[in-house]
Formats: structure tokens, C-alpha cells, sequence
């Protein structure tokens, strides 16, 4: 596995002597945050991660290789690079046989921390079922990877341009438990609140660490979704953000963008649509998602 997958020194040590890691994905330095914006988060995240004293450990495909443990010029060459590829599940082994460089979404940022044994990964918000995804089939691979890999992946819910309520019935579906901390209802992003009701909620990193914990005694292979409001200072009201995000759908619509494309390109229309404000608020909750999976990796010891 060593010949494809670079495990860097401070991470393998950190695995080695038990200290906690938290994986960090590049897609939103790479596709989702514009410069110099991405590069401010990816620092912002790895020095929360630090401060709550755990490792980062953030993935990307470089040269041939997935690398766990990227380097700030590392991460500086995905995030400002002009053919990086978006890597999700699907993507990872081709794209390392024919080494081109590469982002990992949370699906392919999940399957390589599995693969070099780190529990916990950080993120802004999961991909999910696409609005109109009944009659698309346009549904991330971020639910299915989350139904296979027994990993917490830390976020503010799903991305607010998704359906949520057919997103959180399809993690229902696939028995991906959804763990609300401090809140009893899905967030939506930008927003603290969708209106969707949880089942689940914690209001510790002890208590949602306990989750994962008895998922893996039961050999249930399934991971966990711990989700979090963005900061309260930085939320936006959700009536707001669906004016924009229904401009940015008219948009899309327009200029036939699909695939790959489409989530970027929406949130980029909500972010001209806020004038700024959304790239705030996703800012601040990349943050605060970081510090969460610090402090839940470490309950993990």
C-alpha cells in the first residue's frame, strides 16, 4: 500500500503513539473557496485542529500518490493549481495511475482515511441528494461512502443548495446514524436551522466519541454524520439563503452546468448573491467543524 498511499511522518506518528488525528479534505480549498479565501480556511482549520491539540491531517493526490499529511505548499499547489482534479471515491485510483494531481471530496477524503486508520474527518458540509435528484439520480457519493466507512465526518449538515429532506431520509436508508451536537435539528449550512427534526443528539465530544465506539463493537460498518450549526454569529436566516440558492438553480439551469461542476458553480451564485456573506459563514464553520472533530478525535483514546 506504501507504493500509493504516503502516510507523512507527524501523522504515522501520531497513529503510532495513539495522539489524535483529524482528517481534512481539499476539495473546498481546491473547487469550493475562492483565492485567497482557500487558502486562509485550510490554515484556519489545520491551526484549530492543533490547538485543540490533535494532528492534522489534510489529503489530497500528488504526483502518484494519495498523501495523507499535506504540506502547506502542498496544499497551496491543489488549492491555486488549474488541473486539479475533484477526487471522489470513483476517482482515486485512476487518478493516482495516471498522477495527475487531485482534491478529495469528504467521500474520498473518508475511503483514504480509512485506509491510513484515521477515525475522524472534518469538513464544511456533505454532498447529498441534488434538488430534482428523484428524476437526476444526481446523489453524492458522500451518503454511500459514509454508509461503509466506520468514520465520524464532522460538519454544518448538508450543503444548503441540496435537498435536504430527501438527503437525510437516504442516510436513514442507509443506516448512517446523524448525531445533532447541541442542536435537535438538521442544520442547513449557512443556516443553524431546516426545520428537519433529528433523533440523535450530544451535547459532548465524550458523548458522540461513545457513538462511534459502539458502531464498531457491533461490527456495524457503517460511519457517523455529527453535525453542528455554523457559529451563531455567522449563521444566516434560511429564508435568505433560498432566495439565493433558487437564483443560483435558475442559473445552472441556464448555462447547463451538471455533474461535478454543479455544487461549485451554486455555491459560487449564492456567494455573489449574499454579496460576501456566505463565504463568511462558510468560513467560520469550517473553523469551528475543525475544532468539534479535535476534540471528539481525542475523546477517542
Amino acid at each position: 500500500m506504501d507504493r500509493y498511499l504516503d502516510v507523512r511522518v507527524e501523522v504515522a506518528a501520531a497513529l503510532a503513539t495513539g495522539r489524535p488525528v483529524v482528517a481534512l479534505e481539499t476539495t473546498v480549498f481546491a473547487h469550493g473557496l475562492p483565492h485567497p479565501s482557500n487558502l486562509e480556511a485550510a490554515r484556519a482549520m489545520e491551526k484549530a485542529v492543533r490547538e485543540e491539540g490533535a494532528v492534522p491531517a489534510t489529503i489530497g493526490l500528488l504526483r502518484g500518490r494519495a498523501v495523507v499529511g499535506l504540506t502547506p505548499d502542498e496544499i497551496e499547489e491543489l488549492a491555486v493549481g488549474l488541473h486539479v482534479a475533484k477526487v471522489s471515491v470513483r476517482d482515486i485510483a485512476p487518478l493516482i495511475a495516471s498522477r495527475m494531481p487531485g482534491a478529495t471530496t469528504v467521500a474520498g477524503t473518508a475511503a483514504l482515511a480509512r485506509a491510513a486508520s484515521i477515525s475522524v474527518v472534518a469538513t464544511g458540509g456533505i454532498g447529498g441528494v441534488h434538488r430534482g435528484g428523484e428524476a437526476s439520480l444526481d446523489v453524492s457519493a458522500d451518503l454511500q461512502e459514509l454508509a461503509e466507512a466506520a468514520i465520524a465526518v464532522v460538519c454544518a449538515g448538508a450543503k444548503s443548495v441540496l435537498d435536504l429532506e430527501r438527503t437525510l431520509e437516504t442516510l436513514e436508508t442507509l443506516g448512517v446514524p446523524v448525531i445533532g451536537f447541541g442542536t435537535d435539528e438538521f442544520p442547513a449550512f449557512y443556516s443553524a436551522d431546516s426545520g428537519l427534526p433529528l433523533e440523535h443528539r450530544a451535547d459532548t465530544p465524550r458523548e458522540v466519541a461513545t457513538v462511534l465506539e459502539v458502531q464498531r463493537a457491533l461490527k456495524r460498518r457503517q460511519g457517523v454524520l455529527v453535525v453542528q450549526p455554523p457559529p451563531p454569529e455567522a449563521a444566516i436566516p434560511l429564508a435568505e439563503v433560498e432566495k439565493w440558492v433558487a437564483t443560483a438553480l435558475e442559473e445552472a439551469a441556464r448555462s447547463g452546468t451538471s455533474g461535478k461542476r454543479l455544487t461549485p458553480y451554486l455555491l459560487d451564485s449564492v456567494k455573489r448573491s449574499s454579496g460576501g456573506r456566505s463565504l463568511a459563514t462558510n468560513l467560520a464553520l469550517l473553523e469551528s467543524n475543525a475544532r468539534l472533530a479535535a476534540r471528539v478525535a481525542r475523546e477517542l483514546l
